[in-house]
């Protein structure tokens, strides 16, 4: 039933982050006053700006995870959303909402009725609720509770398609106005969502610098031994990425990769020489990256280009497995080559920083949404033949041998 209500899963998502925090990262974020106000309900939202790559995902995560931690009762209810790009297809608001329902409900077996009224009624005619209905829904759900904490992170990624991100903000403040909902959210600064926050309070995120030298000295392992094994180095790089970051988490992991192939010392401190500072070296660090994938070996710089072409270009997010297949098939093939399969380990090696795999949906990704922004301009100057190898890949794999009997008839024929 609740699968039929929504198939998002987003603690998944929730478990992929916070796994990847260095102990004590933003602990600052639960300790300001604006948040504990929050958190008690002085204040009923809350807005968390930040410039890109200033870890807001991973504050929400982290405000998930707080949130949690400290909830030891069942009168109090927890939902989040982590709101894609890449998923703007599936993350209408009907869709959000419906997935706000299934974790409130899920939570608490005993207040399911309205959601089993709601399926009864139409999976057996093999319709869907409407958002009217999900909203209803939702508000008998929360009735149940004495307060409930909703976070919606990256509202700026929300599609606003039919005016879903305006409908899921005004609908949300209306449940509010009715029951004790506690609304935190995060975006980048866009004038359009910033207006609409103007009377709450705003909490600007931002990669303090005691995070990012937790991150960094996290990072330190995966470098050359030259740098591990030279204490004086490993300060230099530590201290040289931490002023470069400049509140970017995401600037800094970008920094890191950039010395992972720098093998002395030499090399190692001309890299260091290069970096500068502000958000401008955004653009210079995805420069650098692809700079680092055309200088491997002609295989190796073929295979980063294809799998970030696809990365790029899909319409929704890929597994791992997917991304392998995609990567697998060649012109004129009649049956997918099992030999010609590649490891996900060995694709993310060459692809120089740039994507990463959530290990819990096994989903792989671009690092960030800058990332997709950057590619997007470059990309018919980098990779002009993109959209006609993927079309070429989809045609050669739509006329495999195993398809040419058509649709399965039945379940049996299909596995």
């Amino acid at each position: 039933m609740m699968q039929w209500l929504s198939s998002a899963d987003f603690s998944v998502q929730q478990h992929d982050i916070i796994t990847r925090r260095q102990e004590g990262t933003g602990q600052w974020f639960v300790d300001t006053p604006k948040f504990k106000w929050w958190l008690q309900g002085f204040d009923k939202t809350l807005f968390c700006l930040g410039i890109p790559g200033a870890g807001k995902t991973m504050m929400a995560a982290i405000a998930i995870d707080h949130l949690c931690r400290m909830i030891l009762c069942d009168d109090i209810g927890v939902a989040y959303l982590f709101c894609s790009y890449k998923a703007q297809t599936d993350q209408s608001a009907s869709s959000l909402f419906a997935a706000l329902l299934k974790q409130l409900a899920q939570s608490r077996p005993d207040i399911t009725a309205p959601v089993t009224h709601i399926y009864d009624e139409h999976s057996k005619r093999g319709s869907r609720p409407s958002l009217d209905e999900i909203l209803r829904v939702l508000q008998s759900i929360c009735l149940n509770y004495t307060t409930v904490y909703i976070v919606v992170d990256a509202l700026d990624e929300c599609t606003d398609r039919e005016g879903a991100r305006c409908r899921l903000i005004d609908k949300l403040r209306e449940l509010q106005a009715r029951i004790d909902v506690r609304l935190l959210f995060t975006s980048r600064f866009i004038p359009e969502i910033t207006q609409k926050f103007q009377s709450n309070p705003i909490l600007e995120v931002r990669a303090h610098e005691e995070d990012v030298r937790r991150f960094v000295a996290g990072q330190i392992p995966r470098l050359p031994n030259c740098i591990q094994r030279d204490e004086k180095l490993k300060q230099a790089v530590q201290n040289k990425i931490i002023e470069a970051a400049d509140g970017m988490f995401l600037l800094a992991r970008l920094h890191v990769d950039s010395l992972l192939d720098k093998r002395t010392k030499q090399k190692v401190l001309s890299t260091l020489e290069k970096l500068s500072k502000g958000l401008a070296t955004l653009d210079e660090a995805y420069k650098e990256a692809i700079k680092r994938i055309d200088g491997q070996l002609a295989e190796d710089r073929s295979l980063a280009r294809r799998a970030l072409s696809w990365i790029i270009c899909v319409q929704r997010l890929l597994t791992t497995k997917e991304l392998c297949h995609a990567l697998a098939i060649e012109p004129g093939n009649k049956t997918l080559n099992y030999d010609n399969l590649y490891d996900v380990e060995d694709v993310i090696s060459v692809c120089a920083g740039l994507v990463t795999v959530d290990e819990e949906s096994s989903i792989i990704r671009l690092v960030h949404y800058t990332t997709q922004e950057y590619f997007e301009r470059v990309r018919l100057e980098w990779d002009p033949g993109a959209q006609e190898e993927i079309a070429v890949a989809c045609l050669t794999y739509l006329s495999f041998d195993t398809f040419r009997s058509g649709s399965c008839a039945n379940d049996e024929a299909f596995e």
